[in-house]
C-alpha cells in the first residue's frame, strides 16, 4: 500500500521522471479512485455499481479479472486515505488526452446510473470532478442525457 501511495505522489511531483509504465499505472489508479468516489457518493456501493466498475476497468485498461480486482482494492485504499480529489484529477488532467477524459466521463455517468438512480451527491460530485478535469459543462450534460436514455454503451452487456 505504501509503495502505491509513494508512486502516486512521486509521479505527481516529478512527472518527467517516472517510467511510462509507472505513469500509466498511476493514472489508472487515479481514474479508478475517482470511479470509487462516485460509487460511494450515495453511501451505498451496490453490486450493480461494483460490476460496472470492474467491467469498465477491465475493458478500458486491458486487465484480467485478478488485475482489475487488485487495482480496485488499491484504489479503494488510496481513496479512503485521500484528503481531496485533486491528487487524482491532477494526474488525469496532466496525462489523459481530451478523448481519454471523455471516455472516463462516459464511464463515470454509466457508474452513477448503474443502480438505476441518480443520487444528488453523485450528481454534484460528477460536476466537481468534471470541473477539476476541465470538462465542458455542455459535454457533461450531453453524456448524461445519452446515459439516461441508454445510448452510452454499458460495459456489463456484451457488444
Amino acid at each position: 500500500m505504501l509503495s502505491g501511495i509513494k508512486s502516486l505522489f512521486h509521479s505527481a511531483m516529478f512527472p518527467d521522471s517516472p517510467s511510462p509504465d509507472l505513469r500509466t499505472r498511476d493514472t489508472r489508479l487515479a481514474a479508478c479512485a475517482l470511479l470509487l468516489e462516485l460509487a460511494h457518493a450515495d453511501d451505498d456501493f451496490t453490486h450493480a455499481e461494483r460490476a460496472h466498475l470492474t467491467s469498465a476497468v477491465t475493458r478500458q485498461f486491458g486487465l484480467d479479472g485478478a488485475q482489475a480486482d487488485e487495482l480496485v482494492a488499491l484504489a479503494e485504499r488510496e481513496r479512503a486515505e485521500a484528503v481531496d480529489l485533486w491528487q487524482f484529477t491532477s494526474l488525469i488532467k496532466e496525462h489523459y488526452s481530451r478523448g481519454q477524459k471523455m471516455v472516463l466521463v462516459e464511464i463515470m455517468w454509466g457508474l452513477v446510473y448503474a443502480d438505476g438512480q441518480l443520487a444528488a451527491k453523485a450528481d454534484l460530485l460528477m460536476r466537481k470532478i468534471c470541473n477539476l478535469l476541465d470538462i465542458e459543462p455542455g459535454y457533461l450534460a450531453q453524456i448524461r442525457k445519452r446515459t439516461e436514455s441508454g445510448d452510452v454503451a454499458n460495459p456489463n452487456t456484451s457488444s
